[in-house]
């Protein structure tokens, strides 16, 4: 019970600690995702891609910032914390697509087909998104630690930042298409599926295009960083862990 207590209490402070606009920037991207995994841009023999690639790089650069000033396990929490909101989000839209609309005119079909979603995106697109938080978390933390002499230098963010994005991203992208589309796709729709070569290569190319994306904010990513540490952002939570743990936080 002591341990349970103790975790809530990091929990607690460590969710009071992390600047506003991260959490919420991090949960609208999971949602966002959601919904544009629904619609593929673009198939072909060898390529695929979901929608969901538009907004995909935002969660993980979330996730690179809170890695580095917090430790893995922070950014696992806040993972945990997007999903859990992802699913009342997605709860509430069904809710609202179900809800009949007697004596109405309008003809709300496609706006209830798109908030109701499907069951099946809803549950691939979980399972790969805290799989792939759990990799790209911990991974970053591994690569970073290999910056022992300059923990907090340019080189040190990007490259942490770079190799767990990629991998991450993979990890995400192949969970979700061969889940959505190699396995229940072609059940419940009507034989749709991608191949597998077209998972893999959407996979690959989503992973590059959202590096990519990495490479072109994570400027931001190391600013936030280190106006974080420069304004002392945190310390209370790495003070209650030091007196709980007698450890410091994992940074």
């Amino acid at each position: 019970m002591k341990s349970i207590s103790r975790s809530l209490r990091l929990t607690r402070e460590l969710f009071r600690s992390i600047p506003s606009p991260i959490p919420a920037l991090f949960v609208i991207s999971v949602v966002t995702m959601n919904i544009l995994a629904n619609k593929t841009l673009v198939q072909t023999e060898y390529f695929a891609a979901d929608a969901g690639i538009l907004v995909s790089w935002l969660s993980f650069l979330c996730m690179d910032v809170v890695t580095k000033h917090f430790g893995p396990g922070a950014a696992t929490k806040l993972s945990v914390f997007a999903l859990a909101s992802n699913l009342l989000v997605s709860l509430i839209f069904f809710v609202a697509a179900v809800i009949p609309t007697p004596g109405v005119d309008a003809d709300y079909t496609a706006l209830n087909t798109v908030l109701g979603g499907t069951w099946f995106i809803l549950l691939s697109s979980s399972i790969a998104f805290i799989a792939s938080a759990l990799i790209n978390n911990f991974l970053n933390f591994a690569v970073g630690r290999l910056f022992r002499a300059n923990p907090d230098s340019r080189p040190a963010f990007f490259v942490r930042s770079y190799v767990s994005t990629f991998i991450g991203q993979f990890a995400d992208n192949f969970i979700f298409a061969i889940l959505t589309f190699t396995v229940f796709a072609p059940i419940f729709w009507d034989g749709f599926r991608w191949t597998f070569i077209q998972c893999v290569t959407c996979s690959l190319l989503g992973a590059f295009l959202e590096l990519v994306m990495e490479i072109v904010f994570s400027p931001l990513g190391y600013f936030i960083c280190r106006r974080w540490k420069r304004d002392g952002v945190g310390d209370s939570y790495f003070a209650l862990r030091r007196e709980l743990t007698g450890k410091d936080a994992l940074r």
